[in-house]
């Protein structure tokens, strides 16, 4: 009979567990670390298909619908009717790598990398009104870039690197912060709107709102922040002569149907056409040139076009799921930072889409705003997909508990 000692070894265990062996088996605690070992770099490496398969699936029917909007624009002022589909997978294939490249990297390592993030946005939102950096088009300073090979949005950036810096700060508690977010908010808001780009200071403005309110604050503050927002949205809707358009047209679709209103007739017309099942898929009249914008802002409208009510009522459904999917990700989330991070880039999908699916079936105004993952622009595309790598990355901390 085997005399046990009165050692113990001590093993870490998968759950935050400790296994403690006594030290007179020595064949058969070898054989069970080993088992925990090999129990541990599985679960480590394991990898959510469906937060993965849905995000790729999303971009890859982003593509087919950006060439299916473009074709004829691209055919009339580039001769080639792949010339934006083209584009599009470039910025997809990159988007691919940023997943892969924030998939791999440990969440925990944005906690120290926030600040530097910030000021490298806050640069680059200044660095946009610089000659020779910043890219003037249609009257806006929204892009840096580099010669005429590759060019980039910092608003779309920002997004990502505030939900970076709020889930750090926010990880603990701190009186008093009120003021101190203000100040920061209004800093990154501030630039973003001088651009101007009113569409993705209110997404930017939904992220961080939403992430102050969940990491537990004052229901005063919050209270405070929704009104203070929309009254500074209407107000900044009302200054400038091309929002206001946008503001009356909405209210009244009717007004100007050749000029302010011919934008959301021409999204309602194309919805409408579409029916209960669609034109059918490359079929669409609108893409035409009728609709402004069917390649970025009011991509839905085709695919409500070709696809009917009920294709875009499935797409609608898919895209859910996605949400759903991260939301679970957040539920489990192993920590208050990897929450707060979650949770943010869950903001950043969900209010962009509804903000964007809200203008084209005019239960909002036209903002400007992109769907992720499907209308046309890189930056957007990019910043999308290493979102989703850094939410894989958590859900490959929670299988590791």
């Amino acid at each position: 009979m085997e005399r046990c000692l009165s050692l113990w070894w001590i093993y870490p265990h998968s759950g935050n567990s400790i296994l403690w062996v006594k030290q007179g088996n020595f064949v058969g605690a070898s054989k069970m670390v080993r088992k925990e070992r090999v129990k541990l770099l599985h679960q480590k490496r394991q990898l959510d298909w469906w937060i993965a398969g849905l995000a790729i699936f999303i971009a890859l029917f982003g593509l087919l619908m950006v060439f299916e909007s473009s074709n004829v624009t691209a055919f009339k002022d580039f001769g080639n009717q792949y010339h934006f589909v083209r584009e599009q997978f470039i910025n997809f294939l990159v988007g691919m790598v940023g997943m892969f490249v924030t998939f791999m990297i440990p969440y925990k390592k944005y906690y120290n990398w926030s600040v530097i993030f910030m000021l490298v946005t806050i640069a680059a939102l200044i660095a946009v009104f610089i000659p020779g950096i910043g890219v003037r088009a249609l009257g806006a300073h929204r892009w840096i870039g580099i010669g005429s090979i590759f060019n980039f949005q910092p608003a779309e950036l920002a997004k990502l690197t505030l939900i970076f810096y709020l889930s750090a700060w926010f990880s603990s508690k701190e009186k008093g912060r009120f003021t101190a977010f203000l100040l920061l908010l209004f800093l990154v808001v501030g630039l973003i709107i001088v651009q101007p780009d009113l569409g993705t200071a209110i997404i930017v403005t939904c992220i961080a709102v939403a992430m102050y309110f969940l990491s537990g604050a004052s229901i005063l503050h919050f209270i405070l922040l929704v009104p203070a927002t929309v009254l500074s949205v209407v107000i900044l809707a009302i200054s400038s002569p091309y929002r206001f358009r946008r503001l009356t047209t909405f209210l009244n679709p009717s007004i100007d149907p050749l000029g302010a209103s011919y934008h959301i007739r021409q999204i309602l017309i194309s919805l409408g056409s579409g029916g209960w099942f669609g034109v059918g898929l490359g079929s669409s009249t609108q893409k035409y040139q009728f609709l402004p914008e069917a390649t970025t802002d009011s991509i839905f409208a085709i695919i409500g076009e070709e696809f009917g009510f009920i294709g875009a009522m499935i797409f609608i459904g898919v895209y859910l799921f996605f949400l759903y999917k991260i939301y679970q990700v957040v539920r489990n989330a192993p920590d208050k930072h990897s929450f707060l991070l979650a949770s943010g880039i869950l903001a950043f999908f969900g209010f962009q889409a509804a903000i964007n699916l809200g203008a084209i079936v005019a239960l909002l105004p036209l903002t400007g705003v992109p769907l992720p993952f499907v209308s046309f622009g890189g930056s957007n595309l990019i910043v999308s997909l290493a979102a989703v790598g850094i939410i894989l990355n958590i859900n490959r901390h929670i299988s590791s508990k």
